[in-house]
């Protein structure tokens, strides 16, 4: 049977292409449920208030950050939304003297305008984000190292190579309202993916790229960076590709509400619990993944029942 076209692009893929069985499945998961699906290679953490959740993030970085050495270096890859945990990040390395010189940082994605990666100085720039909430903020003495911290370029060469030799403890992320993580968005329907779309293998090796962004992810980040001016906002981007992302040990996904809806955060939850990779679902490839753990704020997870306003 032919896939359903999209409600939301009909030149895209996304979670509406779906079968609505596994679309009303998700929609009728409670939290408890939600916790329910996790399974070996699988954790479903919720966290009862705010400050617990982005402690909890931000205490991965240390965790991580502690184990580097000099023959070992170890890193994390970090996003853009969230971003409260950064400033928090700053205070826990700064009170707790921990030298950072044998740790890195990748920078998960960055926009992109004419082909060229967005200046640090452009007012949405990823890096400037990291830089100014976090990295400039650590005393000189515990400074990371410049050479350490890797942000993705669109000549993607330097960005890849860095993840040799590393070892990336864990890689976090948020989900956006089309189920991505990073800017793994789905692809258009075109080409040899014009019925179908891609294959969970085929995706999965995807590298460090610049993509293409799908409506839904411009309309959000517009919503959640620009008061909505849609046209303000790149319609391309680098991106970590999954080739990154099972190099990473962990995969922590962080959801207080803000990003993606209640349905959203069940779907992918579903999908990876049980199983279910669908490119369409970019997110729910990671169900192949070895170690991933996915962090709710118990306050943000609502509700898919019907209520008008």
């Amino acid at each position: 049977m032919a896939r359903k076209r999209s409600m939301l692009a009909p030149d895209w893929w996304d979670f509406t292409t779906l079968d609505d069985e596994i679309l009303d499945d998700a929609a009728r998961l409670s939290p408890a449920d939600m916790q329910a699906l996790s399974r070996d290679g699988f954790q479903v953490v919720l966290y009862a208030t705010l400050e617990e959740f982005y402690l909890a993030e931000a205490l991965e970085y240390i965790q991580a950050w502690k184990q580097a050495t000099a023959d070992e270096p170890v890193g994390i890859c970090g996003p853009i939304g969230p971003t409260e945990q950064l400033p928090l990040v700053t205070r826990l390395v700064n009170e707790l003297n921990l030298d950072l010189k044998h740790a890195h940082f990748w920078g998960m994605d960055e926009w992109v305008l004419n082909g060229k990666e967005v200046s640090p100085t452009h007012p949405l720039s990823f890096e400037r984000a990291d830089r100014e909430l976090c990295f400039d903020r650590i005393r000189p003495e515990l400074a990371m190292p410049e050479a350490n911290l890797h942000f993705p370029k669109a000549d993607i060469s330097t960005y890849v190579q860095s993840w040799q030799g590393v070892r990336c403890a864990v890689m976090q992320g948020g989900q956006g309202d089309i189920k991505h993580w990073a800017f793994n968005d789905p692809v258009r329907r075109m080409g040899s993916y014009r019925d179908v779309p891609p294959t969970p293998d085929e995706f999965r090796q995807l590298s460090t790229r610049i993509v293409d962004l799908h409506p839904v992810t411009c309309m959000q980040n517009a919503r959640t960076s620009g008061g909505g001016v849609v046209t303000g906002i790149p319609t391309q981007a680098i991106t970590v590709g999954p080739v990154q992302t099972w190099q990473a040990e962990k995969v922590s996904i962080w959801q207080a509400g803000t990003h993606d809806n209640p349905f959203g955060q069940r779907l992918t939850t579903l999908m990876i619990g049980k199983k279910i990779p669908d490119s369409a679902v970019p997110m729910s490839l990671l169900a192949d993944h070895p170690n991933v753990q996915f962090n709710f704020y118990r306050g943000g997870v609502g509700a898919c029942d019907v209520e008008m306003h």
